[in-house]
């Protein structure tokens, strides 16, 4: 018996998070962590796929209509097939000419295809009975290699080198699957240092990220110098020499500002500077790069299709490579990057700043070490510490590594009484409308 895929419902869920300035940055001063949901139910009793996409507050509703637009190419669709072929599948949504012409593969449009297409690899692996992470690493090479839409890439990683890349990763996966099964996904911590936080608020945030373990922490920088220099400050007297720090400008600056920027602030010893430019970008990464090593530049979380990551890496403008589970195309796209990123030799560090994304990218970061092959040094998968409470399968994390993940599926489903709290327009979010951001700071 066929299973078909029945119905498919948008969701636009969001948490007032600017209330207390969580997720503050030199860029975004006031968000609400948002996420617009796809929600596949099938033939099969009980069995729905849930995928996100994540927006900071408003603008989140035109993601909930982006995902809807995509129904007619979805309901209908046969469950089996798109296993067998799920690279056709995914460039019948991401190649559809109606919907095309209001992307091409960028924008509210392809966020929304990253939440359906998330949604239906959720609904395989709850079929398959086990996380999306073992669902894809237990694929064989040539059947990954069926996922991938490698248009536009070619000249950088051809499907012949993709299925190299796979086989090579398969030689040690075993035992390299028993190790994150004892240690986890190494990671860092973005809590301590949100741009609107009190000195004060992070000494606190610091003692606590060190006292739970955590050995590398971020903090915001970007919208005045003497306040990073002090800020900085307190950073590093609170956490000490040994740990990493990293420092994330959100795109704020021009490309010379930058370098100068940075510089001033290499006294802290900066682990990488992440997005210290426009993600768009690719020359400016590349002269930012050249002006501020040792210090390494980070960009990713905007970075919206293959095609920017290929430029990416052919210029080498990047040391490290913070590729989004849901600005790429979901599972499909973000395979091709990671293969690029291997041969290019650039570590993965995936974003996730956002509700949700946390649970999704601790399934992409070991799909990455274990399938792709790559070692987990120079690795460190960003981890936020709030909003996990919303999720049946909230992440997992022990002294600073994330908890491999065992629940079927693909970790994205939202709890029921969650979606109806602050499902927006209906829920206590939506008739409250209280957020620093509904009142208009940051406009």
């Amino acid at each position: 018996m066929p299973t078909t895929l029945r119905s498919l419902e948008a969701l636009d869920v969001r948490f007032p998070t600017s209330r207390e300035l969580d997720g503050s940055d030199a860029m975004n001063e006031a968000p609400d962590y948002s996420a617009a949901t796809a929600v596949i139910r099938t033939s099969e009793d009980g069995l729905e796929g849930h995928g996100l996409t994540f927006t900071i507050g408003r603008g989140n509703e035109l993601c909930a209509r982006a995902i809807e637009a995509f129904r007619p190419l979805v309901v209908g669709k046969d469950l089996d097939a798109i296993e067998a072929d799920p690279g056709r599948f995914w460039r019948s949504l991401a190649g559809e000419s109606q919907l095309r012409w209001v992307g091409p593969e960028k924008g509210v449009i392809h966020l929304a295809l990253a939440a359906v297409v998330n949604a239906v690899w959720d609904l395989l692996a709850k079929r398959a009975g086990v996380p999306l992470w073992k669902y894809v690493t237990d694929l064989p090479s040539e059947r990954i290699v069926r996922a991938l839409d490698l248009r536009h890439v070619t000249d950088y990683l051809t499907a012949e080198e993709a299925l190299d890349l796979l086989r090579d990763g398969e030689r040690g996966a075993a035992e390299r699957e028993a190790a994150l099964r004892r240690e986890g996904i190494p990671a860092y911590t973005t809590s301590a240092g949100w741009l609107g936080y009190s000195d004060d608020k992070i000494r606190d945030r610091c003692a606590e990220a060190i006292a739970a373990g955590w050995d590398a922490l971020k903090i915001k920088v970007g919208r005045d110098l003497d306040d990073d220099l002090r800020r900085l400050a307190v950073v590093r007297e609170a956490i000490g020499g040994d740990r990493l720090l990293m420092i994330d400008a959100n795109q704020v600056w021009e490309v010379d500002q930058a370098i100068e920027w940075t510089r001033r602030l290499a006294p802290f010893d900066p682990y990488w500077i992440e997005e210290p430019v426009s993600p768009d970008d690719v020359l400016g990464h590349r002269r930012v790069r050249d002006g501020v090593r040792p210090i390494r530049v980070a960009t990713g979380e905007h970075a919206m299709n293959r095609v920017l990551w290929k430029q990416f890496f052919q210029a080498e403008a990047i040391d490290v490579c913070q590729l989004d589970g849901c600005r790429l195309g979901g599972v499909n796209e973000v395979l091709v990057v990671l293969l690029m990123a291997r041969k290019a030799g650039v570590p993965v560090c995936p974003h996730a700043g956002g509700v949700g994304l946390c649970e999704v990218v601790q399934h992409l970061s070991m799909i990455d070490h274990l399938r792709i092959g790559a070692s987990t040094e120079g690795r460190f998968t960003e981890q936020t510490d709030h909003l996990h409470e919303h999720f049946v399968d909230p992440i997992r994390v022990d002294r600073g590594r994330y908890v491999v993940p065992e629940r079927p599926g693909f970790s994205q489903e939202m709890r029921g009484e969650s979606v109806t709290r602050f499902r927006w327009g209906e829920g206590e979010q939506g008739r409250a409308g209280e957020s620093r951001g509904e009142q208009g700071r940051g406009r």
